[in-house]
């Protein structure tokens, strides 16, 4: 069994995303648009003061099409 995800914030997972060489290319309203060169997206939601809810990360990872895996290993050796 995979451990659960942390709660983390929007900030966290874009920081995630550009480390994976996403840009953002676009904003509209509270919601970020990253793009891949390799034609792969994702949208972050940024609210401040809230964390990222565990099935939108779930989502975002997805989209991204990166494990959850992946994912722990670079957020515990950041």
């Amino acid at each position: 069994m995979s451990p659960r995800m942390p709660a983390i914030t929007s900030r966290t997972m874009m920081a995630f995303l550009e480390h994976l060489g996403f840009q953002s290319v676009r904003q509209k309203g509270s919601h970020n648009f990253f793009k891949h060169q390799d034609g792969r997206t994702a949208t972050v939601p940024e609210h401040l003061g809230e964390d990222l809810g565990r099935g939108i990360t779930g989502k975002i990872l997805r989209d991204a099409e990166v494990t959850r895996e992946d994912f722990l290993e670079w957020y515990h050796s950041k």
